[in-house]
């Protein structure tokens, strides 16, 4: 039995100022070359391996560390790139062609992590297969390591499982798990070449498809799998890790295989991991027991923590209990070191990454029953004060949103006039033409633009310098989308810093970290609000910009909100009310400002959704209660609007197969989903659903930085008509473009234009 009582499943990789971030956009601008990035990159993991060994975490990972993502990771190392990519000599080249694209090849589709907002690349899989191990990266990882003072390094690796379930096979309708057979020996082969690291190595396969109800078709794959894969070699202790939800089925079956420990998730459980306790217990295998949040911020009540750990004693002997993050932290922000304008009452009340750690030896200290020096006395002693302050703070409540809350049920419906009749109405008032063209919402975001905001922000320049300098991008913006002919226009969310920041900050309850960052995808970063209390908006938030921008037009402006879902996925929410109020508050603030756009002129109103699939539970037992209150805080949102007023969602990537039943019972006139990179798949299903509202598929990929050709998207467009009627689609790009540049977003929307044009003439709709 090995002797580690802590062990961390991941670690944030950003770093704690973004290091990696600026690292890698220099790198691709060509501002620094393969060595500098490599160094860079060095550094943070020693930093990152230091912060866990200073913390006394006994099991640290060596390859927790992308530059992307670790499913593309394991896509390089199982050698299974797609076709398409094999005739890139240069590996790093190569790699980041796979997730960003080239100008000869289109990226690889991205998609959620499970019902997190970090984004994997999906692995392309075909019949036709063949891998080709080479494990040179996480060996070099091993012995960075260990050069950098970690005695034991583990190696983390997405389980096959999870990564056939996670594929896609584009030339096939069959499910990736056929290839099962093709894809077990090549990770057998990659622990066979891992084996030769150390006469022990710790390997953690990480397996959250085991927590959806997917487990129900892979019982004897995962006895088959992990049976095969403990046995490659006796020098590798091999930990199977589940997290996000119960995985008793699952772990039924790992206890009766060779395995050495098995990972679960007592936090997001409901309670339903207790019931494999005794399994395990009769195994004698280890339990990973993830107890402190992965996944939200708020401080750890340590006393209740431990009472959840000594009832789990009661079945599992404690000497096999490893006290673990229900999760890789990569899921919050990375230290509060940095925190200085947070009151310090909401502070108090937090813990990131770095502070989880902290948290996570207190608590196996405490597990233990260790007797603790006075640093971390003291430090309990502000954690149980902490608490108690928080359970006991009043300022947490607004009485005039609680009494508005009183009178939620009668809000809790679809608009009153159905949407066969709307659009009729809509079609009359905006006369827009079948593959009607507009953009998702944002332009580019130059580095003048976001120093300006930078600047207005410290107070170094004021309101009518600022107001002045958006209201310059707004024209420009308004003036190149007239001159390249897009028929429903936006204003350019210049003045945003992120689609749910810009509404945080104008909303109560609601505070913002300085440097809370989270990885979402690549280089991409987001610093979610902190709903700490009641939500309500005390003025409107867009109504300024939105005029100011259909005043400078005669053709339909589009006023651009986040809708409550959105917030609420992509926050960290208070946890001491269901999230389900939380999400009733927000809608009711974004209500009031959905109705001020349209007294204002607004004649469409896009409430983006992109996050409504991303709050799924993974299990289907419990999704009916999350689609009603995300469906009846989308109805509270928007039905305030007149039939006249045309309401547009937003969706992001996402699997939406199983949800499309609730799509359409949001309502909206229409939606705009991503098709670029997954092809016409998707919209297949609306169409097989008989989905009667108007729909954008995107045409193009705004996460890669290449323009496709006008004969490109006309092909795009024609294939899209092979499926729906023209009258039913409006064409755009799939997501905002604030993370492109301005060259090639001018050029991919001219094409884009100039293609619905070429298409028009084609079936007669000019």
């Amino acid at each position: 039995m090995s002797q580690i009582q802590t062990w961390n499943i991941g670690f944030p990789r950003i770093g704690e100022k973004r290091e990696l971030k600026f690292a890698l956009e220099k790198y691709w601008k060509g501002q620094i070359d393969l060595a500098e990035l490599e160094a860079l990159s060095a550094e943070l993991r020693r930093r990152h391996w230091a912060y866990q060994k200073e913390a006394g975490i006994d099991s640290v990972a060596c390859n927790d560390f992308s530059w992307y993502d670790q499913t593309l990771d394991m896509i390089a190392t199982l050698g299974l790139e797609p076709e398409r990519f094999r005739a890139i000599d240069d590996a790093t080249e190569r790699y980041f062609a796979m997730a960003r694209g080239n100008k000869e090849c289109v990226a690889m589709e991205m998609t959620k992590w499970f019902n997190t907002n970090y984004h994997y690349i999906v692995p392309e899989l075909s019949d036709k297969l063949k891998g080709s191990v080479d494990a040179s990266r996480i060996k070099a990882l091993y012995a960075e390591a260990k050069a950098a003072g970690i005695e034991k390094p583990r190696i983390n690796l997405v389980g096959p499982l999870t990564f056939l379930a996670n594929a896609k096979r584009p030339d096939s309708h069959e499910s990736p798990l056929g290839l099962f057979g093709q894809i077990l020996p090549l990770y057998e082969e990659l622990l066979r070449q891992l084996a030769e690291l150390d006469d022990e190595l710790i390997v953690q396969i990480e397996e959250p498809i085991f927590v959806t109800d997917a487990v129900a078709e892979l019982g004897m794959l995962i006895k088959n799998a992990y049976t095969a894969l403990a046995r490659v070699d006796d020098r590798i202790r091999l930990y199977v890790v589940t997290y996000f939800d119960h995985a008793v089925e699952a772990a039924k079956i790992l206890a009766k295989t060779p395995v050495a420990g098995i990972g679960l998730d007592f936090l997001y459980d409901d309670g339903r991991n207790l019931e494999v306790l005794d399994a395990i217990a009769e195994s004698g295998k280890e339990l990973i027991a993830g107890v402190i949040d992965g996944r939200n911020i708020w401080r750890t009540d340590l006393d209740a923590r431990k009472e959840l750990l000594e009832r789990i004693a009661l079945s599992v002997e404690r000497d096999r209990i490893i006290v673990s993050p229900s999760c890789s932290l990569l899921h919050i922000p990375f230290t509060l070191r940095y925190e200085e304008k947070l009151s310090s009452e909401v502070r108090s009340y937090l813990a990131f990454a770095v502070e989880r750690l902290e948290e996570l030896r207190l608590l196996d200290a405490l597990f233990r029953g260790a007797e603790l020096g006075d640093a971390d006395a003291a430090a309990l002693d502000a954690s149980r004060s902490a608490l108690a302050e928080r359970r006991s703070n009043r300022s947490v409540t607004d009485a005039e949103v609680r009494k508005r809350m009183e009178g939620l049920d009668a809000l809790k419906r679809k608009r009153e006039v159905p949407f066969n009749e709307r659009i009729l109405t809509q079609h009359e008032k905006f006369g827009y033409k079948p593959l009607a063209t507009t953009t998702i919402g944002s332009f580019p975001q130059t580095p003048e633009l976001r120093k300006v905001r930078r600047d207005f922000k410290r107070g170094e320049i004021g309101v009518e310098e600022y107001e002045r300098y958006i209201e310059e991008q707004i024209r420009d913006c308004v003036a190149f989308q007239e001159r390249i002919d897009l028929e429903v226009l936006v204003h350019g969310e210049f003045e945003r810093n992120d689609m749910v920041e810009y509404f945080g900050e104008q909303l109560s309850g609601v505070a913002f970290s300085a440097n809370g960052w989270v990885q979402s995808y690549g280089s991409r970063c987001v610093k979610p609000p902190l709903i700490y209390g009641d939500v309500s908006r005390p003025e409107p938030m867009t109504v300024r910009w939105s005029t100011f921008a259909q005043s400078l037009t005669e053709r339909p402006m589009k006023g651009m909100l986040t809708g409550p879902v959105t917030i609420l996925n992509w926050s960290f929410v208070r946890d001491d009310q269901p999230r389900s109020e939380t999400c009733y508050q927000i809608a009711l603030a974004i209500r009031d400002e959905v109705d001020d756009l349209q007294k204002a002129g607004i004649g469409m109103i896009q409430v983006d959704e992109a996050a409504f699939k991303e709050g799924y539970p993974l299990r289907a037992a419990k999704r009916p209660d999350y689609e009603k209150f995300a469906l009846e805080s989308f109805w509270i949102t928007t039905n305030v609007a007149k039939p006249e007023t045309q309401i547009h969602t937003h969706m992001c990537y996402s699997e939406f197969n199983d949800i499309i039943d609730t799509i359409e019972g949001m309502d909206a006139d229409v939606i705009s989903i991503e098709t670029a990179r997954s092809g016409n798949v998707l919209l297949r299903i609306f169409k097989e659903r008989g989905y009667e509202m108007e729909i954008g598929p995107g045409v193009y990929d705004i996460h890669s930085p290449r323009v496709p050709s006008v004969e490109e998207m006309t092909g795009q467009i024609r294939a899209l008509l092979e499926v729906l009627p023209a009258r039913q689609l409006w064409i755009n790009p799939d997501c905002g473009l604030k993370t492109r540049g301005w060259p090639e977003v001018e050029a991919s929307l001219e094409h884009m234009v100039e293609a619905v044009k070429t298409v028009r003439a084609e079936i007669g709709a000019e």
